[in-house]
């Protein structure tokens, strides 16, 4: 599996209000394009998962929250050093294990939730995986699920977070 290197610069998205890296168009384009799913690890560190985001230009961003920046040892102006590889898990991040084992025993949960786009799947795992306690990941998968059994045609993140309804 090709390893990409890069020397780049943490800096500011500022409309967005986020750190991030740059990654030049050629780069982009030989590793597949925006959209592209990735594993990166940043000055040697672990991998993380992240996917290649359109910055303009035909160049990419990936972004770096501070917790990562931090446990990286680096920060906003610092040249960093990427390794970069193409992430061919299936949902382009790790599964918990409580979601994967609800997923199994509720067939319908399971249907609804493999109908929905990548990135709400990818969203649905980030949240259950994003607690520490099993027990409170396993709260988090169940409640995602019903909600997500009773949700309208139109896909809602307020319902399916259990939130009501915006008012008009």
């Amino acid at each position: 599996m090709k390893t990409f290197h890069l020397k780049t610069t943490v800096v500011l998205l500022e409309k967005l209000k986020m750190t991030v890296v740059v990654i030049p168009k050629a780069m982009v384009e030989e590793m597949g394009g925006l959209g592209t799913r990735l594993l990166c690890s940043v000055n040697g560190f672990e991998e993380f998962h992240c996917g290649l985001v359109a910055f303009g230009e035909g160049q990419g961003y990936i972004s770096i929250n501070k917790k990562r920046l931090k446990k990286f040892g680096t920060a906003l102006g610092a040249e960093v050093t990427l390794e970069l590889r193409h992430d061919h898990s299936k949902y382009g991040m790790e599964m918990p294990e409580e979601l994967e084992a609800l997923l199994e025993q509720e067939p319908e949960g399971a249907k609804l939730f493999n109908a929905l786009s990548d990135g709400k799947k990818r969203y649905i795992i980030h949240y259950v995986g994003s607690v520490k306690s099993s027990q409170l990941k396993i709260d988090r998968a169940i409640m995602l699920i019903n909600n997500l059994k009773t949700m309208s045609d139109k896909f809602d993140f307020r319902h399916l977070l259990g939130m009501p309804p915006r008012e008009e």
